[in-house]
Order: structure tokens, then sequence, then C-alpha cells
């Protein structure tokens, strides 16, 4: 099997390795860098449970090969939360109760902040739309729609707030 060097930057950390060819995203993450939130549920790209941002955009890391992510800005769960405070998709999860078993919450909350950088005021419809691709097998997806919808108020106080006080 051949290896390859790889040099990408992961929750704003350059960092590089030597890998096997077919090792996939998420067990570069999980094994190599020990950033366990990424989770594995299916390896079929079936659940989301992988789910992490690859260039802003989400990707489910158990079928992007490790050498794919040359280059790239990957971030995880653990890069979420910024100086010791809670991301409001955190929060609204802890908040809302969307937690449940917590297998699907890494995978839910990478997609839900890449979807509400896209639409920060999305409707309840659009929000079950964005997490379609990710499966809760609590079957709690109501919670977990509004954790979404929390954060997404919270984010758009905060931009607002921003505004004030640059005005």
């Amino acid at each position: 099997m051949s290896r390859h060097d790889v040099s990408l930057t992961v929750n704003g950390e350059q960092v590089t390795g030597q890998v096997e060819a077919r090792l996939l995203l998420v067990h570069f993450l999980r094994e190599n860098l020990s950033l366990t939130g990424t989770h594995i549920g299916c390896d079929t790209t079936s659940c989301g449970a992988c789910t992490v941002l690859l260039d802003g955009e989400p990707v489910k890391s158990c079928t992007v090969f490790a050498v794919q992510a040359q280059g790239a800005r990957v971030e995880t769960i653990e890069g979420v939360a910024q100086d010791g405070q809670l991301h409001p998709l955190q929060e609204g999860f802890w908040e809302k109760h969307g937690l449940q078993c917590g297998y699907c919450t890494p995978g839910m909350i990478m997609t839900a902040k890449a979807f509400l950088a896209s639409d920060p005021d999305p409707s309840e419809e659009a929000i079950r739309r964005a997490i379609s691709g990710n499966l809760c097998r609590c079957t709690g997806y109501n919670k977990i729609v509004e954790a979404v919808q929390y954060a997404a108020r919270k984010l758009s106080q905060q931009s607002s707030e921003k505004e004030e006080a640059t005005a």
C-alpha cells in the first residue's frame, strides 16, 4: 500500500502526517489526531455521524480519503466552541434538549453550522431538509430542529449587537 504525506488545517491548526492512500478522513481525525468527537456510524454515508466541514462544506468523512483533504481546511466538533464559549448551536442543543443519546449530535451540529452560514433565517421546513442527511436513531428530530432555530435566533442577535457596536 502506498503512503502519502498530507498537510491540512484542522480546527485552525496546521497538521501533517503520512497516511496510507486508502485511509479515510474520519480515521485520520480520530486515530492520528485523537479528535474522537467525529463519530463513525455506518461507514456508508447513510447516517451523517461523521460529518465535518471541509473548506466550509459539510462532508461525510467516512467517504473522503485523508489524502483528498490535502491542503484543505477541516473543522470538527472540537473546533466549534471558541474561547471556552459554546457555539449557539451547541448551546441550542443543550437548551432545547436536542442531545438525546448524543451519538448523532456532532454530525448534526456540523451540518447545521454550514447550513446556517448559507441560510441565517431558515424556515422549519428548510432546517428539516438541511439535516435530512443526518440520522438520529433516537428519532427526536423535533428537539434538534428547535435547537437549530434557537441557534439561528442567537446568531442573528449576536450579528445585530456587533452591527450596533460598530455603528
